[in-house]
């Protein structure tokens, strides 16, 4: 199918190129064409520019956009969509005061989780993020990372992925597939981490690289949970199968993960609420993205990720989710855009950018997705009588997108 969109208010995140993730003060630019087309074919973005310069083209269908802006779909580059019940309980626990720390301590959090996933089948599993996904997507968002992580066992951290593999079978949006195995230390090895680690290592990475279930490898590093040194261990036993690192870091204490995980390569570091000096300097012009999940810090009550400073340091900065059913049900990413502009100062350009073109860096997706550039899947967010893409955190706790287009064809009113 070839589509012509014409007369458009704003094409907004117009790029020729997105080799290079933003830094500095290229996030504070937002390129954008007023009075434009657009031209997609067989899903994909031949063409654009403004309607003075429009010459012929072989579309099928012609739709006039003249009161309608028109920007890239949402990049998520961190979730946790596939879980087997949310936990409303620990949510009453933490308004009677309890910490995140003090109900994983009593055996909730991760490991409550992973105790009821144990118990759902694999098809009931992928029933419940199928729909969530298409959720999602009728929000906006138009790619996607997905961790393992609740399973902590072989075969429930298979199980997930090969959930997580069926969706990406489904072709709805580009999905990402990340192993998490090291999320937390289960019951079993509580008094023997070395053995979980073993585990993982011995049992679960062969079994994930023979079925090609992961794109990436996490790990929980923070206090009581994983140590940097076990944080190396894993990352380099998840090179071995081609598996890259994208790493849970500084949610609640900063011990030296960041340096480390710069140092091992990894694509991105994730949280980032607490940041010491040298954690700043170990970021600055590094390859590594460092993405804050602002929903978490709204969920729990936590300090934001200072994501500005990082900005400033040369850093490139992303914005995601981190969808899950204990710290952050929710993955809307339009409230992301909203507490990011509200409660972490971001201008409007520098969240979109951190949702966008950065977030598909924080996912190997950046020749695919994240900006209207010439080649690149038209997964294409509609907005109807706004002024500007501000408009969208403005309105925070609704999504006022009036269409998603995925793949050039499949338009969600």
């Amino acid at each position: 199918m070839s589509i012509l969109f014409t007369y458009i208010k704003e094409l907004v995140q117009v790029r020729e190129h997105t080799n290079e993730p933003l830094r500095g003060t290229a996030m504070d630019e937002l390129p954008s064409i007023k009075n434009a087309y657009l031209y997609v074919e067989d899903g994909r973005i031949v063409d654009y520019g403004s309607m003075d310069d429009l010459h012929p083209h072989p579309a099928e269908e012609v739709y006039n956009c003249e009161n309608q802006i028109i920007a890239p779909g949402y990049v998520d580059s961190h979730t946790h969509l596939v879980f087997a019940a949310t936990r409303e309980k620990e949510f009453e626990d933490r308004i009677h005061g309890l910490s995140y720390e003090e109900i994983a301590a009593r055996g909730g959090g991760i490991l409550n989780s992973a105790a009821k996933l144990a118990d759902m089948s694999e098809d009931e599993l992928y029933l419940q993020a199928q729909d969530r996904l298409k959720q999602l997507i009728a929000m906006g968002t138009t790619a996607i990372e997905i961790k393992s992580g609740y399973g902590l066992s072989v075969e429930s951290e298979i199980k997930i992925l090969r959930v997580v593999k069926r969706l990406k079978n489904e072709n709805y949006i580009p999905i990402k597939a990340t192993f998490l195995g090291a999320h937390a230390i289960p019951l079993a090895f509580k008094d023997d981490r070395k053995a979980y680690l073993d585990l993982i290592v011995n049992e679960m990475l062969p079994v994930i690289g023979e079925e090609n279930l992961a794109d990436y490898i996490d790990v929980f590093c923070e206090k009581n949970y994983f140590k940097v040194d076990e944080m190396l261990r894993v990352i380099e036993a998840g090179s071995a199968y081609g598996l890259k690192a994208k790493v849970h870091v500084n949610q609640f204490n900063a011990i030296g993960a960041i340096d480390a995980a710069v140092k091992a390569g990894a694509v991105s570091v994730d949280h980032l609420e607490v940041m010491t000096t040298a954690d700043y300097e170990s970021l600055a012009d590094s390859n590594t993205i460092a993405t804050a999940l602002p929903s978490c810090s709204f969920f729990l009550g936590l300090d934001y990720a200072p994501v500005n400073e990082m900005i400033d340091k040369n850093t490139a900065v992303a914005l995601a989710t981190d969808y899950n059913p204990g710290s952050t049900p929710s993955g809307n990413m339009n409230f992301v855009f909203s507490l990011a502009c509200i409660k972490m100062k971001m201008t409007p350009q520098r969240a979109f950018n951190a949702m966008t073109v950065n977030a598909a860096h924080a996912m190997g997706l950046q020749d695919e997705v994240g900006s209207i550039s010439r080649g690149k899947k038209a997964h294409l967010l509609f907005f109807k009588d706004i002024d500007s893409i501000a408009a969208v955190p403005y309105h925070f706790g609704h999504s006022i997108i009036d269409r998603v287009l995925v793949n050039g064809h499949h338009i969600q009113d």
